[in-house]
């Protein structure tokens, strides 16, 4: 035998390290699938209703959304209107035919400089959280994915909170990094720390909900998808199915939560973009104006955008991770056991 062996992996037969190279490279991996269909959309919306300089929209690959403040409307090109488009095939083709394939992930860096440190932290904490809470919640050990999901989401959502303020304030700003500093100081000194995270509640509201009942509903699904098919681990498929199905659940039932949230992060963003004071209004206060404007319907306002592309963005970014955790597992298995059967002969 040798004198050492390798230290044993911390969670589920991984390190911490090696779930946040899995989660990095699931969260890259749907970026570069699901981004396309938002720069569609944002063409088509911007074709609708220009967007006038100062005016906010939201720009989402479907892991996390970004405040964009547009400068001259026509200086990037994810949120130029071009052409005349027809439809979402008809938008996909022209772009592609008239700006070329690359123009389809224009969005990209700056959606990968927030999604990425943030889906490493929500998965790995998740992953972390969960593995603690089955050992010590006993009986009710089904229920801690439902506990860990909405702990990773607080946790996840108040550390990437600030850096969107901050980039808010770089794009529509053109600040240098020490004027942006005398900036942010300012504001502190003024408003308090807590300035930094304005427009966090909203968030949390949508997002903590949601990934409670994700990671509940895809817990759950994978298991019974594994007893279904007799299998004791779950196959790309059966993770793809269930993370789709959970996601679409999810989506649905936290979408009033979303249209709130959106309306509120435009309205702040915008503020912001024109150096105005934020006086934020309650959650409850703007629901109850969407409502008494647009009815009930109001609530439920895209619906079948958001549940496309929610669906297929959670299915790549679970099924991913969950093959980047087992090639890790394996990798880990091979190495432990390597050393053990050279002794042996």
């Amino acid at each position: 035998m040798s004198s050492h062996s390798p230290a044993p992996p911390a969670c589920n037969g991984i390190t911490p390290l090696q779930q946040m190279v899995a989660s990095c490279s699931g969260a890259i991996l749907t970026s570069l699938f699901v981004t396309p269909l938002d720069v569609v959309k944002i063409r088509l919306q911007a074709q609708k209703n220009p967007f006038p300089k100062g005016k906010c929209f939201v720009y989402c690959n479907g892991l996390m959304d970004h405040i964009c403040v547009c400068e001259n409307g026509n200086s990037k090109a994810w949120y130029k209107a071009p052409g005349h488009f027809h439809g979402t095939l008809d938008a996909f083709v022209k772009i592609v035919r008239n700006e070329g394939m690359k123009a389809l992930w224009s969005g990209l860096p700056p959606t990968l400089v927030m999604a990425v440190p943030a889906t490493v932290i929500y998965f790995t904490c998740y992953d972390q959280l969960c593995a603690a809470l089955r050992v010590r919640m006993g009986d009710c050990a089904q229920e801690a994915p439902l506990l860990a999901g909405a702990i990773a989401r607080v946790g996840s959502a108040t550390v990437i909170s600030p850096l969107e303020l901050i980039r808010t304030k770089l794009q529509s700003q053109k600040q240098s990094y020490r004027e942006l500093t005398d900036c942010i100081r300012s504001a502190v000194q003024t408003e308090g720390w807590l300035s930094l995270w304005r427009g966090l509640g909203p968030t949390l509201l949508r997002d903590v909900p949601f990934s409670a009942m994700y990671w509940y509903n895809y817990e759950k699904g994978k298991s019974w998808l594994c007893e279904h098919y007799k299998t004791s681990e779950p196959t790309f498929t059966i993770t793809f199915v269930s993370g789709a199905v959970s996601g679409s659940i999810a989506s649905i039932v936290t979408l009033p939560f979303d249209v709130v949230k959106t309306r509120r992060q435009v309205k702040l963003g915008e503020l912001q973009a024109k150096n105005l004071s934020c006086q934020d209004s309650s959650t409850f206060s703007v629901m109850s104006r969407i409502v008494a404007q647009d009815g009930f319907g109001g609530l439920l306002a895209g619906f079948l955008p958001r549940l496309i592309k929610v669906a297929p963005a959670c299915a790549i970014m679970i099924s991913s991770y969950e093959f980047g955790k087992a090639f890790f597992r394996k990798r880990n298995q091979e190495r432990t056991l390597g050393p053990l059967q050279t002794s042996n002969t």
